[in-house]
């Protein structure tokens, strides 16, 4: 019995267990009321293995594998735009404290240990920042061009939040990246752009700049 049999044969052993029990004594033999036929299942992975095969018959499973490359490349070259995030209408400056605590002791190959379970950590006190990060939208060449000012290409890092970075580069002849997901501004609390930042001290400086007095998006 395959498994779609034993789900059936499940379900009729609850169904039957949830009515009142018949006394025996009571129980009749009323014979067959018209025609029976044995219960027919297909097998699921025969269906979904026909179905493929169809598939590639007409052809239809080359456009759709064709689709899904040209959509992976699509999605390479402008990512989807991280959402909730708008232009700066007021500047807005604060500072992010780096400091985890640790969650599990950690210790070195010969088991010595490194940091303890509840020790706070802040890992500016180790290793500095080697990159200021400017976030833009791609789009906008007031931001654009607002971040190429900030530093050159081995002091500062610019991140898209909307955008073509394959374009950009092409364009600018400067590596651009992309906060995928949004992982980098929801971290930080960032919520409109342009933005930068860099370290300072032992803490993270952002601030977002408003330039809507220098331009708005073409």
């Amino acid at each position: 019995m395959n498994w779609v049999g034993i789900r059936l044969e499940v379900l009729l052993v609850l169904a039957l267990g949830s009515l009142s029990p018949v006394p025996v004594a009571s129980a009749k033999d009323y014979g067959t009321l018209g025609s029976t036929w044995a219960i027919a299942e297909p097998d699921l992975l025969a269906v979904i293995r026909a179905r493929l095969q169809s598939a590639q018959l007409s052809g239809a499973l080359a456009a759709m594998n064709q689709k899904f490359v040209e959509a992976a490349q699509a999605s390479v070259h402008r990512p989807h735009p991280v959402a909730g995030i708008g232009p700066a209408i007021v500047d807005r400056h604060w500072s992010f404290d780096p400091t985890v605590t640790i969650a599990d002791d950690i210790r070195d190959a010969r088991g010595n240990l490194i940091a303890a379970k509840g020790q706070k950590f802040n890992p500016l006190r180790v290793v500095g920042m080697a990159h200021a990060f400017a976030f833009v939208d791609g789009d906008n060449t007031a931001e654009l061009s607002w971040a190429m000012k900030q530093g050159a290409p081995d002091k500062l890092w610019i991140v898209l939040v909307k955008g073509s970075p394959t374009a950009r580069m092409k364009e600018m002849k400067r590596r651009f990246y992309f906060d995928q997901q949004g992982v980098l501004t929801s971290r930080f609390g960032i919520e409109h752009t342009p933005a930068l930042l860099s370290q300072k001290g032992e803490a993270l400086d952002i601030r977002e700049v408003a330039l809507s007095h220098v331009g708005a998006t073409p």
